[in-house]
């Protein structure tokens, strides 16, 4: 008989491991299930072994970020929109610090890199969009300007989720990507009031 696989015990392994990672502890098929009442088996029933476990770490942690982004609704103004999606990426790594620890660790495979990769490509439409409203040049490449504010949001929560400094740290958002969105050619005064828009009601204190 097979038994039906729980997605509550598949998440729970999951973070454990995760969590397990950032306290720097070793994870070993034997450590990531003590004190659970599971048996070893359940990493092979779930993920096929350590391995697999491990791409499953990184894909919750891209599938988490996907959600956090489907979850910022378009509005007129898609400047607001990007910003709020550099934002969201932001929030996501705060919410999740053990999984986004664990995202872009190369070493391992992911189960989808089509859905990993749709998170980029998220910010790449928007792009588009600012685009054709003339507020960038014209020559502005799409994946680049996405790329750089990417960076922007995974540089400052680096710094903050997995590293030495406090949350304040992120208040620099507004004003790097202002610049970044003024050097595309944007306006100054309506860049900074989208920007605001965009990054301060979805970042947490």
């Amino acid at each position: 008989m097979v038994r039906t696989k729980n997605p509550a015990v598949r998440t729970q392994l999951i973070e454990r491991a995760a969590q397990m990672l950032r306290v720097r502890e070793p994870v070993t098929l034997r450590s990531v299930v003590a004190g659970t009442g599971m048996s070893t088996m359940a990493v092979y029933t779930y993920f096929g072994g350590m391995d697999g476990l491990w791409q499953a770490m990184r894909q919750e942690g891209f599938t988490r970020l996907a959600a956090k982004l489907e979850a910022v609704s378009p509005t007129p103004d898609p400047v607001r929109d990007l910003t709020a999606l550099g934002a969201a990426y932001v929030s996501n790594a705060l919410a999740n610090p053990d999984l986004y620890r664990v995202m872009f660790d190369a070493g391992f495979d992911l189960e989808d890199p089509a859905a990993a990769d749709e998170t980029l490509h998220c910010l790449v439409r928007t792009t588009e969009r600012v685009k054709d409203t003339g507020r960038f040049h014209p020559d502005i490449d799409p994946l680049t300007l996405a790329t750089q504010t990417w960076a922007i949001g995974h540089g400052l929560v680096s710094l903050v989720a997995t590293g030495p400094l406090p949350r304040q740290t992120l208040d620099h958002g507004a004003p790097m990507l202002t610049a970044l969105f003024v050097s595309c050619g944007d306006d100054l005064d309506t860049c900074r009031q989208s920007v605001e828009l965009g990054w301060r009601p979805t970042i947490p204190d």
